[in-house]
């Protein structure tokens, strides 16, 4: 009878963590939200500030380990290290596979290592698990220059500018190709 109610108790503290998390869940999602409406209406200061705090949300896993990963990953590419920063990016996405911004920052890590190819296939699963992914679009914006194709570069920053319209960089991209691009069929 003892063994019972221990089990018990597990499977109740099992069913009440699960409910925890699912709020958790939901309020990201609402924070979210609520930060990418703001985000169309701010101006540029109190975009800045928006978009920071997206980020942040962003590069939370809900797991510890993975959140170290992640950081590791970063901190190899901003030392330049890009075949570390693969490297532990690539087992953030092995054991989070459903963790966007994991693959965002590997596509990220690919692209500064000339692998546009892994890089654009990240993107792509990046904005599967994140539709809202204004940076992973900016990239394939630049990915799509590169291999000398403006129109896509263009639907790719148009699209970035769609969901976040205060990026400087990539309203300066848009102005430039589509001044290159006049009068071409898009």
């Amino acid at each position: 009878m003892e063994a019972r109610g221990l089990l018990h108790n597990h499977v109740v503290a099992a069913v009440l963590l699960l409910f925890a998390c699912l709020a958790s869940v939901g309020a990201k999602a609402e924070d979210l939200d609520s930060l990418f409406a703001q985000l169309k209406e701010a101006d540029a200061p109190q975009a800045a500030r928006l978009e920071r705090e997206i980020w942040n949300e962003w590069s939370k896993s809900g797991s510890p380990a993975m959140d170290l990963l992640l950081q590791r990953g970063r901190d190899a590419m901003e030392a330049g290290d890009t075949r570390a920063a693969i490297e532990h990016l690539t087992a953030l996405t092995d054991h989070a596979p459903d963790f966007a911004e994991g693959w965002n920052a590997r596509a990220t890590a690919y692209f500064q290592a000339g692998q546009l190819g892994p890089s654009v296939n990240d993107i792509a699963k990046t904005l599967t698990l994140n539709p809202r992914h204004f940076g992973a679009l900016s990239g394939l914006g630049m990915i799509f220059e590169q291999l000398g194709q403006p129109e896509k570069a263009l639907e790719a920053y148009r699209a970035a500018l769609a969901i976040h319209p205060h990026l400087q960089g990539v309203i300066e991209a848009v102005d430039r190709l589509e001044a290159e691009t006049a009068g071409t069929d898009l």
